[in-house]
């Protein structure tokens, strides 16, 4: 219960005022004057006057309300190196203990972490924001800071806090550490592939003396491609290549130092994109067909395609009375083609093609030996392929996976994708594909083989392979065993995904990394890692994930669609990923490329030191004494808030008010009293 006396005037200040001007001047020449009941007016008027002001005594129910501390707690991944969680953790409990022994404060405790995504740094004072956004500015007490000092977010002034309450700092770590770190200065978002392309950083000694040398590893896709020695505090610039299309992870890794606080800022990620100069592929037809000009149409509308194309129109043991000059524009090169520029092409063609003279077995046998040292070779076959002059009666046979019958089935037909080819990245999920009842147009004609090798990835209802894949030595081998894929081009009752399917039959051949059968690859967005394995399998097992502060875990992975498997998780941890399955590896970054949160991982307290100042707070160095925590006291408003070895939050003593109760002092026949005799006496005492 509290008391207090409190005016509430019956006429507006204005009127009050005038009225005591009026009152003092008739005062004032009453007294001049000398008049007998002066003193007797001046106690009328005042009476008056304390009247109009109705002085009342108030009395208030009150129920204290506590004040409330905030302590921030730093988990940004620079507060995690070495001793500083456990000194947090025991600075923590200690703060805590100390807060509840006062019994009258309410505590809010907000963790910190890094977003993966942001460029920030670590956001404390942003916390500190949207932890009191709901408490009224006069309960906050203060705010304590469990922080190694590499705060990004400061304020410059205290006004920005919008409170007026100390703001105490505890640094964990420790004074005049060391660190090496590794800064990407230039990286490069895409390049040519097997072109050169340069790659800049710098490697920089805090805290110490920068001079010497450090050796640096770079590695691709996770296979060590050059090293190099960096002078400390200098940028280096170094060239390599891109081995494929598509995103290339390149990994920059600098030795640690004589003084290492941390290896989370000793390494670094670049994904480069890389991108086919020109695509250099040689189509043989081996006569004209409708199908001919589906495969130049799909091949000549890539502008990064160099097409070379060769219809033999008439046999060498063809003889005529036409001459010479008539019958070709442009004689076939065919020694300059597969014997002098060959390993120039990254893809052949057989189009319909068979034995006719044109190209010698030797040339045949020099197309074997450049698969098996890493081309590829597409065979798209007709009728000629069962026939006595089939390419498979060539050394070509010994790369070939399907072997002809000699017979040619004929009758309409939809193609369909084989269990086999529901995994595998060239025929999974194209466009159109329901199973048996596809929405794609008939073909009429399939040559009959029997496979010795490979992928059946397509074949017809009644089980006769349509689309076989092979590998032979270092290179890819893959069959179209009709010459019917043309009906779709031309939109033949609906068509079908032709475009698709010869596109990643290309792609799949060239070894691009996205249609690979059995590949692990990993991303990050918005905070949140997806790890993705294609396989041929039917299940596949967990991944071991390598965090970026060392420590490992099992992620399972959960079979999205056929050969497809996938899992999510919080990347929560700044810089790079590492997942391992098996024999397959990959690799992902977190975070921007050149984090604040590593650009400096010592523990500092000149961030923090002028605003705690100018909040009336302290700031103090844990260290790994006990004793180097200071105690805590609760202070009053306008009086210090730090002192050696102790700190303070402000007792704001708020409180809410339950009821109130009012007694007026002047009721009205009291004051009336009260002045009418004030002016009696002086009508007396003047009449006398």
């Amino acid at each position: 219960m509290n008391w207090d006396i409190v005016f509430e005037p019956a006429l507006p200040p204005v009127l009050l005022a005038a009225l005591g001007v009026t009152a003092v001047i008739v005062l004032i020449f009453s007294f001049w004057r000398r008049a007998r009941g002066a003193p007797w007016r001046a106690g009328a008027f005042a009476l008056l006057m304390l009247a109009l002001l109705n002085p009342t005594i108030r009395q208030e129910d009150r129920t204290p309300v506590p004040d409330v501390a905030a302590i921030v707690v730093d988990e940004s991944q620079s507060q995690q190196i070495g001793e500083r969680p456990a000194q947090t953790e025991a600075a923590l409990a200690k703060l805590e203990k100390q807060i509840a022994a006062t019994g009258d404060i309410e505590t809010r405790i907000v963790r910190v972490r890094n977003d993966p995504g942001s460029e920030n740094g670590t956001e404390l004072f942003a916390a500190l924001e949207n932890a009191l956004t709901d408490v009224p500015r006069e309960r906050i007490a203060g705010a304590v800071l469990l922080t190694d000092g590499q705060v990004h977010d400061v304020p410059k002034s205290a006004r920005a806090l919008g409170f007026d309450a100390p703001v105490h700092a505890l640094i964990t770590g420790h004074k005049n550490e060391h660190d090496r770190r590794l800064t990407i200065v230039e990286a490069p978002r895409f390049g040519i592939v097997d072109e050169p392309l340069s790659l800049s950083f710098r490697v920089d000694e805090t805290g110490a003396k920068s001079e010497g040398i450090a050796p640096v590893t770079i590695s691709v896709d996770g296979e060590k491609m050059t090293t190099a020695n960096a002078t400390i505090g200098q940028t280096t610039t170094v060239t390599l290549s891109l081995s494929h299309g598509g995103p290339n992870v390149i990994e920059v890794d600098v030795a640690p130092g004589p003084e290492e606080l941390t290896m989370l800022n000793n390494r670094a990620v670049v994904v480069a994109n890389g991108i086919r100069d020109r695509l250099r592929v040689l189509l043989v037809s081996g006569e004209p067909h409708p199908g001919e000009r589906t495969w130049r149409n799909l091949l000549k509308a890539d502008p990064a395609v160099d097409l070379v194309h060769f219809t033999i129109l008439r046999p060498p043991e063809k003889q005529d009375a036409t001459p010479v000059s008539e019958l070709s524009l442009i004689a076939f090169p065919t020694r300059e083609l597969f014997s002098e520029k060959l390993d120039q092409f990254d893809l052949i063609i057989f189009d319909r093609y068979k034995r006719r003279g044109v190209l010698p077995l030797a040339y045949l046998s020099n197309i074997v030996d450049y698969v098996e040292k890493g081309g590829a070779i597409l065979a798209a076959a007709g009728p000629a392929f069962a026939s006595p002059y089939s390419i498979y009666r060539t050394p070509l046979a010994s790369i070939l996976p399907a072997r002809p019958t000699g017979d040619v089935s004929i009758g309409g037909f939809k193609p369909e994708v084989t269990k086999t080819g529901h995994k595998h990245p060239v025929t999974a999920d194209l466009p159109g594909d329901t199973g048996a009842d596809a929405e794609w147009g008939r073909w009429f004609r399939t040559i009959d083989t029997m496979t010795d090798s490979g992928e059946t990835v397509m074949d017809t209802p009644d089980g006769k392979p349509l689309v076989v894949l092979d590998r032979a030595g270092e290179g890819r081998v893959a069959q179209l065993l009709s010459d019917q894929v043309w009906l779709w081009s031309r939109g033949f009752e609906g068509g079908g995904p032709y475009a698709e399917l010869l596109r990643r039959l290309a792609h799949w051949l060239m070894k691009e990394p996205d249609l690979e059968e059995e590949r692990l690859s990993a991303s990050t967005k918005n905070g949140v890692m997806t790890i993705s394995r294609r396989t041929m399998a039917d299940e596949t097992p967990p991944a071991e994930i390598t965090l970026p502060s060392g420590k490992t875990r099992e992620q399972k992975l959960t079979q999205t669609a056929p050969g497809r498997f996938e899992a999510n998780l919080q990347a929560e941890e700044l810089g790079l990923y590492r997942i391992h399955q098996g024999k397959l590896s990959a690799v992902a970054a977190a975070g921007p490329l050149n984090p604040k949160e590593f650009a400096d991982v010592r523990a500092t307290d000149a961030k923090l030191k002028d605003l705690t100042a100018e909040t009336g707070g302290g700031l103090w160095w844990l260290g790994d004494k006990a004793e180097n925590m200071p105690s805590l006291r609760m202070v009053r408003a306008g009086h210090d808030a730090a002192g050696s070895g102790w700190f303070g939050l402000r007792r704001n003593e708020q409180y809410l008010v339950n009821a109130v109760r009012q007694v007026p002092l002047m009721t009205g026949f009291l004051a009336l009293a009260l002045i009418l005799g004030s002016i009696a006496l002086a009508w007396h005492r003047e009449g006398r």
